[in-house]
């Protein structure tokens, strides 16, 4: 498929954004990576989950415990890619190149791959949200129907009510499969990418191998097979659930606006488009910020990747009143239960639409 395209002659929206913005920055000499706050925090993800491993290995807990400890290993791997790894793999965990690469490496040890979760989504997602056959987010084919550009099947109808089971499988596919089908095709969806270096074929083998061994292998041997397929499955999908709903609710609810992508071009430039497929949530709920690594505040993450997470809070005031000034549209749920329930009720939509 073609590259789609925006239009790029115009774009005084995003011109005066990224005046106003960057001014913020000089004005307050802020660094616009993580610095001491994101050191904290990912210190604070990594011992928690150390810990919890330990526990589940080491102290042998039992019954409803050891459930409860599956789950929160889940919510940890989770928080970590939203608050680690993500902001390393945008560059804006750090200053220093080689600590953004470490962190971004996170995702080897819980069983991705950096390099190629940098193809799908900071090239890919980034440069065409909701962009139908282009944006591989949006695209879960033929089991969920996401917008009106997708093909419609009688079972689609009833989408909203299995597709959280779907989502609990998100992050196993995502490990167990979708890394393997990018990994030797070369193609994210239909998009091609250069084949990967000799580093990231070391890399990526080294990272499956090992979370096989960390999270498999080793409690095997400590506890047996169906123990460990009972934990390893409470914990991916938890993790899974997580990841889905919170990507998800980002990009496909009511709120938000689909493209094309056999329409090649826009007629709104990029940073239009960004708004238009994008949605917060819970922007003035810290804990949530602290949780999701900032992806509540995703307009001002898809707007300025290379900043970092921390200070989304302060940056998205700029971004709202210049797309008031604009007339562009800022989408924004006051609740993360709100953005669900639109989430659920958009594709409830779509199957009958």
């Amino acid at each position: 498929m073609s590259q789609f395209s925006y239009n790029k002659t115009q774009h005084p929206f995003f011109d005066t954004l990224q005046q106003r913005v960057y001014s913020y920055f000089e004005e307050k000499q802020l660094d616009m990576t993580g610095g001491g706050k994101l050191m904290f925090k990912a210190a604070l993800y990594i011992a928690a989950a150390v810990v919890n491993y330990c526990l589940l290995l080491f102290v042998v807990p039992v019954g409803w415990w050891s459930v409860l400890l599956c789950m929160a290993m889940g919510f940890l791997l989770a928080a970590i890619g939203f608050n680690i790894m993500h902001d390393g793999a945008h560059g804006s965990f750090s200053k220093y190149n080689w600590l953004n690469n470490l962190m971004g490496m996170s995702l080897n040890v819980m069983g991705g791959d950096v390099n190629l979760w940098k193809i799908k989504h900071n090239l890919i997602h980034h440069s065409f949200t909701n962009v139908n056959g282009m944006d591989d987010d949006i695209n879960i084919e033929p089991y969920v129907r996401t917008n009106k550009f997708q093909k419609k099947y009688a079972a689609h109808r009833f989408q909203h009510w299995y597709v959280t089971f779907l989502y609990a499988l998100t992050y196993l596919n995502w490990i167990g499969y979708a890394d393997f089908e990018k990994y030797f095709t070369n193609k994210v969806g239909d998009v091609k990418f250069r084949k990967l270096n000799w580093q990231s074929h070391i890399s990526f083998w080294v990272g499956k191998l090992g979370f096989l061994t960390i999270a498999f292998v080793i409690p095997l041997f400590m506890f047996g097979f169906l123990k460990t397929l009972v934990g390893f499955i409470i914990i991916t999908f938890t993790c899974g659930i997580l990841l889905a709903l919170v990507f998800q609710v980002a990009h496909v609810v009511e709120e938000t606006s689909f493209l094309s992508g056999e329409d090649k071009k826009t007629e709104d430039e990029w940073a239009v488009t960004q708004l238009k497929g994008t949605a917060n949530f819970s922007t003035h709920n810290p804990i949530m910020l602290f949780l999701t690594g900032g992806l509540n505040h995703q307009i001002e993450h898809h707007l300025f990747p290379r900043i970092s997470h921390v200070h989304y809070p302060e940056i998205s005031k700029i971004v709202k009143s210049t797309a008031k000034e604009f007339g562009i549209q800022y989408h924004e749920y006051r609740t993360f239960f709100r953005a669900v329930a639109s989430h659920y009720a958009h594709l409830k939509t779509m199957g009958v639409a």
